[in-house]
């Protein structure tokens, strides 16, 4: 059970699931901004060996390094898109992480008011498990002097909405959206699902959240993604609402489930 959720206000805009890398998708210009999709890699990448992890041996914390954001711009490339091998290809992964990086980064400065954003991100060190050279040489970065990979990714997302996806509806107070977060962009390396990373992200997610005065969270996730809706269900989200069919129609992607939980003691 893969876990995605779509990226904003980059043209990876795809619930529950990878974007083609060959579909019409680069009308924006920022990175994977608003991905509010969730869990569909594993189930395109059933042939991927998989790594057994050691989750005492993880590090679930907020990014902040240009260099772990660098690491964690080339995960979410290579999570929300497929790429076939073709001339060119390696340039074209790097741009693509490129306007992440760039974006991630201009979301994380808090410049845009409104609106603050926290990166939670998985990290193991590089030397714990013996990983597939090409999530070693995409996904790492130097962290005081120890290598480590980043092997799972989200985004906390403090405002009254999302680009292009449903608006929750709590808190209902005037002013309330500075109470509400929406999660986006998350995603796990193919090789490390099914160890519950996603998982401890959310949880992760729900302490950064709290610590902003967040009382109501919010996640998005494409209607036919039973596992990302499991996922977070499990984690305590509940139905509120659900795209019209025109709209997902409109915006050629996948119809999306908002789904809502309230964190306590705020």
């Amino acid at each position: 059970m893969a876990v995605l959720t779509l990226p904003h206000c980059f043209p990876l805009q795809s619930v529950n699931g990878r974007r083609n890398s060959h579909r019409k998708r680069c009308n924006n210009s920022g990175g994977l901004r608003w991905s509010t999709v969730a869990s569909q890699q594993q189930e395109l990448c059933s042939e991927v060996e998989r790594i057994r992890i050691d989750k005492s041996a993880l590090k679930i914390e907020e990014a902040c390094s240009d260099a772990e954001l660098w690491a964690t711009s080339r995960l979410r490339v290579r999570s929300f898109y497929d790429f076939k091998s073709t001339f060119g290809i390696e340039d074209h992964k790097k741009y693509l992480a490129e306007r992440e990086f760039e974006a991630l980064k201009d979301r994380l400065s808090g410049t845009k008011e409104g609106e603050k954003v926290s990166c939670i991100n998985a990290t193991l060190l590089s030397s714990q498990t013996s990983f597939p050279e090409e999530l070693c040489s995409s996904c790492k970065f130097s962290d005081n002097g120890e290598d480590r990979i980043v092997i799972g990714s989200l985004d906390v997302n403090q405002c009254m909405s999302l680009p292009n996806e449903i608006t929750g509806m709590k808190p209902k107070e005037i002013g309330g959206g500075f109470a509400r977060a929406y999660l986006s962009n998350v995603c796990v390396a193919k090789e490390c699902q099914r160890n519950g990373i996603a998982f401890l992200l959310v949880e992760k997610s729900k302490l950064v959240a709290k610590n902003l005065g967040i009382s109501d969270l919010y996640v998005h996730v494409a209607v036919d993604n039973e596992a990302a809706k499991n996922l977070y269900m499990k984690c305590g989200f509940v139905y509120e609402s659900e795209e019209p069919a025109w709209q997902a129609r409109f915006l050629d992607r996948p119809r999306r489930l908002l789904l809502w939980m309230g964190l306590p003691n705020c």
